[in-house]
């Protein structure tokens, strides 16, 4: 996360993908996670905010190429709705996986590819340029076509109503002895490389929203504790900084048949996935997942192009390419070392092959996976540091189990080569083993739960306006929000409350 106007939109792929009913009714339909799950919203009004969301952010996509997912997931809009933006144009590599995968069933669902919709401009938008395939969405689009919340952080500023304190960092939000938030303390700097603190400041105001998501909503809270609140602000529930959640990912990278290239690394970094996987029956036992098709070939997965290229420079075979050698196979040849027309006929036999997947897995909300305050380290301005206590249950790592087993089976499918391999990962933090799997799990970067919404205030912090329970005048917003994860990535969802959260505050300033 970034401490900047904007935060994390800077860097988001701009995957802008909806809910769908089941996602807020684990507990009623499905039967896990407990009754707090159930998200207190209707999906029907939550359809009419997405709307709004997808109108401000720009989202490029159909309706009616996403219809197929009515039928294996529910995913419906209102009636006559349709996106502000004409899809993004599908990939090679995702027509490839299209093209082959007719027929698969995975988990009693058919498998099938889908546009992903996407918060980048298709066609000139709000005075920014459309996409011009850069493929460097992550960490920034150069040229903005891709919505960033600046965008609108600058319609706010347009309107002289809205002032922004620079190099500050809040640090402490002040109750009064009625329970009414009455000021926010905090902290600014002179400079960037040594900052040196300032004696503490206040803001006041007759409403307060917290917006610095989740890890810095919940430390906000937590360090405001005081005699009258010793758990900290908006903390009765004893819930804020529980049911830290991230989509965790399961990544597997494969190698097309010769003659068969789909000719990565161009355009954005993902223009499709499959979402059948999203829902079903099977989250009565273990986790849903989408999976996203990557477009940058095996950079992701192996750095790609780069190994490969110093592979064939200097004869080595890291990336298994010189020769190829896929996973569990042997191959007598030495590697070479090829220079001029021989290398860039290597590479280009090599490189335009590639294809990776990535599984975005919902996790489980554990009360057991928190931030709190770090007893011992502080930030540069003297502030407690995060202390992140994270871990999977066996209901996440079944879901693991299953993404593993599906893209295998897909790459079978469309006739590919699997070169998925952890062997080699083990002892790094992120490796582990489950039924005798080795794995290696990776963060999306979706930070989710720590102050979730619900509609009893002793399993919750926030309602469904991510108004505070116990504070009549805090508003604490974004995906911390989240009761459970799902696996949509959280952008959409978060700026389809903040609609809901902003007329909450307009009804209740008159």
């Amino acid at each position: 996360y970034e401490r900047v106007g904007g935060g994390t939109t800077w860097h988001w792929l701009g995957t802008s993908l909806r809910l769908v009913p089941s996602d807020l009714k684990m507990y009623s339909k499905y039967g896990v996670f407990g009754k707090a799950a159930d998200w207190p919203i209707d999906y029907n009004e939550l359809s009419q905010l997405y709307g709004k969301a997808e109108s401000e952010i720009g989202v490029s996509a159909s309706v009616a190429q996403q219809a197929p997912l009515e039928d294996a997931i529910g995913l419906t809009f209102p009636h006559g709705y349709e996106y502000p933006l004409n899809p993004i144009p599908l990939s090679m590599v995702d027509q490839a996986f299209s093209s082959q995968l007719g027929g698969l069933m995975l988990e009693n669902k058919p498998v099938f590819v889908t546009p992903t919709p996407a918060g980048r401009n298709s066609q000139p938008y709000q005075n920014r340029s459309q996409c011009m395939g850069n493929t460097s969405c992550i960490p920034i689009c150069p040229i903005q076509a891709k919505y960033d919340a600046t965008v609108t952080l600058n319609k706010a500023l347009n309107t002289g109503n809205v002032q922004i304190i620079y190099q500050a960092v809040a640090c402490k939000v002040l109750a009064d002895n009625a329970g009414r938030i009455s000021g926010i303390e905090y902290i600014t700097w002179d400079k960037e490389t040594n900052p040196t603190p300032s004696p503490r400041k206040v803001v006041r105001g007759a409403m307060y929203v917290l917006a610095a998501h989740a890890i810095e909503n919940a430390k906000l809270l937590l360090m405001s504790r005081s005699d009258q609140l010793p758990n900290g602000v908006a903390n009765s529930s004893d819930q804020v900084g529980r049911n830290l959640m991230d989509h965790v990912l399961y990544l597997s990278w494969a190698l097309m048949p010769q003659g068969r290239s789909v000719y990565p690394y161009r355009g954005p970094l993902s223009t499709s996935g499959i979402e059948s996987l999203r829902d079903g029956n099977f989250r009565k036992q273990h986790s849903a997942y989408r999976i996203e098709i990557g477009n940058e070939g095996w950079n992701f997965s192996i750095g790609d192009p780069y190994v490969t290229v110093q592979d064939f420079v200097n004869g080595t075979n890291n990336s298994k390419l010189n020769p190829v050698t896929a996973p569990g196979t042997s191959n007598p040849q030495p590697s070479r070392r090829l220079g001029g027309l021989a290398l860039a006929k290597a590479l280009n036999d090599r490189l335009t092959r590639q294809i990776r997947m990535a599984c975005l897995i919902e996790q489980s909300p554990l009360a057991s996976n928190r931030v709190t305050l770090d007893k011992t380290y502080t930030d540069g301005l003297g502030l407690p540091r995060p202390n992140i206590n994270y871990g999977f249950d066996d209901y996440t790592l079944q879901g693991f189990a299953s993404a593993r087993q599906s893209s295998s089976a897909i790459y079978k499918q469309i006739g590919a080569t699997e070169f998925t391999d952890f062997s080699g990962f083990k002892g790094f933090p992120k490796y582990f083993e489950y039924q005798g799997v080795p794995y290696f799990f990776f963060g999306a970067g979706h930070l989710i739960g720590t102050h979730r919404m619900g509609s009893d205030k002793a399993s919750a912090v926030v309602d469904s306006a991510q108004h505070s329970f116990d504070h009549s005048n805090l508003w604490i917003t974004g995906s911390g929000s989240f009761p459970t994860e799902a696996t949509p990535n959280p952008t959409l969802t978060v700026a389809a409350l903040a609609f809901k959260t902003a007329a909450d505050l307009q009804s209740k300033l008159g």
